[in-house]
């Protein structure tokens, strides 16, 4: 899957399509709030938002929205199942240090990476704390808003981000990367996992009367009066080679909505992706349509109603939706590198002797 996506092929078994939509209910957890200030954060509409920053967040930080990170976590280890390490793509060290994950949700990524790597530090960090019961020894969980400075002390050998979308404004990301620039050892690797908010079909099944067709254009106008994009997977590659990354890769993917497609792996994603949708729906939308929703900002009960239409055309197995992934991995240049580039910006170009 690395480069340009191949084309999805629909399986032709309907009557196996249709039974695969009805599983969400398989996808229930349990979850235990943290006891303080900050954990109970603020409610508004039913959902609960993180309560650390003087701005709002337009993502929920609940049970409900903790779980759909969860599923997506299934989601990207199944579309990546095929490859060496499904959790990253950057060669890093095998003997790492320490390694950030920015953005951790619920913390899954980095309880699984502490596993992997139980002589390094991996230090989850997020608005909100997530709602754990256990962790690995060598794995911490912080409370933070990353967008201000930065005060841990030992550098990073690897940095993670993954569905940050719409969590800063253009400034706000440039100064993330620059501090995960300087944050990280020579040599130190950043990755990061962006969706498409927008859904696709190869074979004209979404079609433009559907709810889903005009979801993705919806949350990116909303976004961006808002003042936090949307179109974070667009925008990451070049922000990071901004910040002064080397060796950059990108890897994108086709990620179906629903068990209609005909390769088993595609077809397990999309059954996950499925029960990531019909899980996350309501905190995607609630708080971005009651505030920068069009023409005027919707009421709660504007926003179920038509969130129950995008339900039923979830469950639709002759829409084969999917949506967009991006993946990308870069490295901060070594010490040598650096040196070279320093000692050629400081090259006088030799002024020529005119002509006679």
């Amino acid at each position: 899957m690395a480069g340009k996506a191949e084309e999805i092929a629909v399986d032709p078994d309907l009557y196996s399509m249709a039974a695969g939509y009805g599983a969400v209910d398989d996808f229930q957890s349990e979850t235990t709030s943290i006891a303080s200030n900050i954990a109970r954060g603020r409610l508004e509409n039913g959902r609960r938002y993180q309560a650390i920053k003087e701005d709002d967040y337009w993502g929920p930080s609940d049970d409900q929205q903790f779980e759909a990170f969860e599923i997506c976590h299934l989601v990207f280890l199944v579309v990546d199942h095929n490859e060496p390490n499904p959790l990253f793509h950057a060669p890093i060290t095998e003997t790492p240090k320490n390694i950030l994950d920015i953005g951790t949700g619920k913390g899954s990524w980095a309880i699984d990476v502490a596993d992997m790597y139980p002589t390094a530090t991996v230090r989850g960090v997020d608005i909100f704390p997530p709602p754990v019961t256990w962790m690995p020894p060598n794995c911490v969980f912080e409370v933070d808003d990353v967008n201000r400075e930065w005060t841990w002390r030992e550098p990073f050998d690897f940095i993670h981000l993954r569905l940050m979308y719409g969590a800063f404004d253009p400034e706000g990301w440039d100064r993330l990367y620059q501090q995960a620039y300087d944050a990280l050892e020579p040599g130190g690797w950043i990755e990061q996992m962006e969706l498409d908010v927008r859904l696709y079909s190869e074979d004209g099944s979404l079609k433009p009367e559907h709810q889903l067709y005009g979801w993705g254009p919806l949350f990116i106008r909303c976004s961006e009066r808002a003042g936090r994009s949307l179109r974070t997977h667009e925008t990451m590659r070049d922000a990071i080679k901004k910040a002064g990354f080397v060796d950059v890769h990108e890897k994108k993917y086709k990620i179906p909505i629903g068990p209609w497609a005909k390769d088993k792996l595609l077809k397990e994603a999309g059954h996950l992706q499925y029960a990531h949708w019909n899980t996350g729906l309501e905190g995607w939308a609630m708080w971005l349509l009651t505030h920068f929703g069009e023409p005027k900002p919707w009421t709660k009960e504007e926003v179920q109603v038509f969130l129950a239409k995008v339900r039923a055309e979830l469950k639709n197995p002759a829409i084969h939706a999917f949506e967009h992934g991006n993946r990308v991995w870069a490295r901060k240049p070594t010490r040598e590198e650096m040196a070279a580039r320093e000692a050629k910006g400081k090259e006088v170009p030799v002024k020529a002797e005119p002509s006679t």
